[in-house]
């Protein structure tokens, strides 16, 4: 099984390509972003509705686990996932601009909505996932000068998986590339 390398820099420029394509999706209509593309399908604002609520289980433990971490002096070669942690970033990443396998949501991260967005609600949405995915960023700069695989992070499903710092975010980025996917997908079948 070849090893998955993980660098923060890598990341950042992956998280950046995702936030600025994320953005521009607001010059969309109103029913490009609310129409969902089939019954029981989400609507382009419930995956980012999604994505945003995924990620609030991570803020806390992510910054408990920056506070713990000792400072590092020299930037950190590139982190060696674990064979365990690979295998659920893998399973979430995208591959060749396709999603491998559809996966059940748990309920506590559906999104829920109105039948009927304002132009406010909707721009709270990009707003609230632009604060989040800024704190993402945020933490993965942060993370270049700490010692990263002193603490381990439960994942949102409990701890039958558990990340360290840089797997944390790259399982994070995998999941909203993989949703970024789905995105396009979607605006894809409305066209």
């Amino acid at each position: 099984m070849p090893t998955l390398l993980i660098t923060p820099e890598n990341q950042i420029q992956r998280l950046n390509l995702l936030m600025k394509s994320i953005n521009e999706l607001q010059e969309l209509d109103i029913s490009k972003l609310t129409t969902p593309p089939k019954p029981k399908a989400w609507s382009v604002l419930e995956i980012i509705e999604h994505l945003s609520i995924a990620y609030t289980f991570y803020v806390e433990k992510i910054d408990a686990a920056l506070a713990k971490s000792t400072d590092h002096n020299s930037m950190n070669e590139p982190f060696k996932a674990r064979a365990w942690q690979k295998i659920i970033i893998m399973g979430q990443r995208p591959k060749d601009r396709r999603r491998k396998w559809k996966m059940k949501t748990l309920r506590k991260f559906e999104p829920i909505f109105s039948n009927h967005m304002t132009h406010e609600q909707i721009h709270t949405v990009f707003e609230k996932f632009s604060r989040l995915y800024s704190h993402l960023k945020q933490a993965m700069l942060s993370s270049r000068q700490k010692e990263v695989s002193k603490t381990k992070i439960t994942s949102a499903i409990g701890p039958i998986v558990t990340f360290y710092l840089p797997e944390c975010f790259e399982f994070l980025l995998s999941h909203a590339e993989r949703h970024l996917v789905q995105i396009e997908e979607t605006l894809d079948s409305l066209s």
